[in-house]
């Protein structure tokens, strides 16, 4: 990959944060913004869920296989992308990917049948594959070490990307029915010219920005620690994105059956949600940078349980707020979480980025399905009661080993 700084090519002022400068914002906020226009367009997905399910006259179940195919193509591509490109740079990779997202929306606007929604969730997770490995490699290249604040940063833009999702279907798709998913084409085409940007920085910067900070980096785990350190970081995956799923998926199917809302005074109060999960990102990848990862951790599981056990209990007015509280404490883990693993496993960001995102909408994509055949045999209500005790699997980061700085 060549990194000749005396290249010719002018840049705009993205290109001029560089990696003796510290914390390049410019770039850390232009992948973010990237991370913010992907996840949007993602979000788009499970927010038009009400509208497919009446189109198309599908189940529960057929809803939930829906997220799995998307999720899941996400998932098992996300680390094989991630560990070929740590030996392979393929920086046009990120314009490349979201270019499949961009097909994939023409190709959900078009749909006729319920199998061509599969084929489209399937496209759209392609691009997300490529998306989310290559692009944590950037935001973590021009960290300037603060890796915990540019994970963090980078992780909010697609939180913040999530929460408008639902907004700008309920504005847009909803009323005017499937054709206008493809205004959401517009979107992946900004997301593209972004994205050029980006991969002409990291072309130019990005191998002598990871030169200087893997002079600083952790001295990571031996074996056996390491697969006790992927074990403990499964399980509290699998909590906390099982419990998410039930809030990206069938929240506004929850509030519809138990309070009576419309579709798009639900999609209001999933917005609620989805912006307090962004601001709890962004709070939680600072706050490990000062304190540690492994105490975000701890603060963001057993925190959270209190409130997830008093949710299906709660009035209308009372799940606005506990939904909120969820958000904020619950998601300040998972840059804790991605910044642990690149810890443990020095040199491999591309892979262990990959592998955690992978697993991210691996274990979403099954959590959607399973809470959709949940929800068809006992109730949408049931499956929140069932769900409220999953974050008390983080006791299990009582087992995670120390990571050691030089």
């Amino acid at each position: 990959m060549p990194t000749d700084a005396t290249t010719t090519t002018t840049l705009p002022p993205l290109a001029t944060a560089t990696p003796q400068q510290g914390f390049a914002l410019r770039i850390v906020g232009a992948a973010a913004f990237a991370h913010l226009l992907n996840d949007m367009i993602q979000a788009v997905l499970p927010a038009v869920y009400p509208m497919f399910k009446s189109e198309f006259a599908l189940s529960f179940g057929q809803i939930g296989m829906i997220g799995l195919v998307y999720q899941i193509t996400a998932s098992l591509l996300q680390p094989w992308v991630g560990m070929y490109t740590d030996k392979r740079p393929l920086p046009y990779l990120l314009p490349s990917g979201m270019a499949a997202t961009l097909v994939g929306i023409a190709m959900m606007a078009l749909a006729t049948r319920y199998e061509m929604l599969l084929v489209a969730a399937a496209v759209i997770g392609i691009g997300s594959a490529t998306f989310h490995p290559e692009a944590s490699r950037v935001a973590r290249m021009a960290s300037g070490g603060r890796f915990g604040t540019a994970q963090s940063t980078f992780q909010v833009g697609g939180n913040t990307g999530s929460a408008i999702g639902p907004l700008l279907a309920a504005a847009v798709v909803i009323p005017h029915g499937q054709r206008a998913i493809a205004w959401f084409m517009l979107g992946a085409a900004l997301a593209i010219g972004v994205l050029l940007r980006l991969t002409r920085w990291s072309v130019r910067h990005g191998q002598a920005a990871m030169g200087s900070l893997s002079r600083n980096r952790a001295t990571g785990l031996d074996r056996g620690q390491v697969v006790q350190a992927v074990a403990v970081i499964c399980v509290l995956m699998f909590a906390k994105f099982v419990y998410i799923a039930s809030f990206t998926n069938y929240f506004t199917f929850y509030l519809i059956e138990r309070f009576h809302l419309s579709v798009q005074h639900s999609q209001l109060f999933l917005f609620i949600f989805l912006a307090s999960v962004a601001l709890g990102t962004f709070i939680g990848g600072p706050v490990g940078d000062r304190i540690g990862r492994k105490a975000v951790i701890w603060i963001s599981f057993l925190g959270v349980a209190p409130f997830a056990l008093a949710l299906p209990y709660a009035n209308l007015a009372g799940t606005a707020i506990l939904a909120v509280l969820i958000g904020l404490v619950m998601s300040s883990a998972f840059a804790a979480l991605v910044v642990y693993a690149q810890e443990a496993v020095p040199g491999r960001v591309g892979m262990v980025s990959g592998l955690m995102f992978g697993l991210m909408f691996g274990i979403g994509g099954i959590a959607a399905a399973g809470l959709g055949k949940l929800a068809d045999a006992h109730g949408i209500v049931w499956v929140y009661h069932f769900t409220s005790y999953l974050p008390l699997l983080g006791l299990a980061t009582a087992f995670l080993p120390r990571t050691r700085p030089h």
